[in-house]
């Protein structure tokens, strides 16, 4: 199992079968859902969570992670590496329960996801997509040093609505050059 600490409270960690509940309880909300491409259902249902679970467990190497308070599931974040022409860049994405937005956990965790894979990966290159209606998820990756790279105009459909796309990227030698500042 792989476990990553943030400081004394949150980490992110490998899934186990007992994230199911916990999984059910935050992952079953429309507003979470809403940011979220269509892959990530509304409602969650125990079905959902058993498909997730069972990738999310036999995958090798380990990119889906749980991000935990206490040990306890309050969301998840992962990174999607790319073949062919991209195979040194990969998709980051992120998510947690309504109830702990707002509280600074979101940006601990991709400074803990960018960090665990530019120090245990060949990748050089992270990229992120963030809808046009969810600026905080935009500040995250800004406060992490990521750069906007692109503006997708009505490239998404998300329950009805026609949204634009915000892509974030972020370079290995500039996470390096700045973490050596820090």
């Amino acid at each position: 199992m792989i476990q990553i600490f943030m400081d004394d409270v949150y980490s992110i960690r490998t899934f186990r079968l007992d994230d199911k509940d916990r999984l059910l309880a935050q992952a079953n909300n429309s507003r979470v859902s809403a940011y979220l491409l269509d892959a990530f259902p509304f409602p969650y249902t125990e079905q959902d969570a058993d498909a997730w679970l069972a990738i999310a467990i036999d995958q090798s190497p380990k990119t889906l992670f749980v991000i935990t308070e206490n040990d306890q599931l309050i969301g998840g974040t992962a990174f999607y590496p790319k073949n062919d022409v991209y195979h040194l860049s990969a998709e980051i994405g992120y998510w947690l329960g309504e109830t702990y937005w707002g509280k600074g956990i979101a940006s601990k965790t991709v400074h803990t996801l960018v960090n665990y894979i530019f120090t245990n990966t060949h990748l050089i290159r992270l990229f992120a997509g963030v809808f046009s209606n969810n600026p905080a998820s935009a500040r995250v990756l800004e406060k992490n040093g990521f750069v906007r790279e692109g503006y997708l105009r009505k490239s998404i459909i998300k329950r009805n609505e026609i949204l634009d796309e915000v892509r974030y990227g972020l370079l290995r030698q500039d996470w390096m050059d700045a973490f050596e500042k820090a």
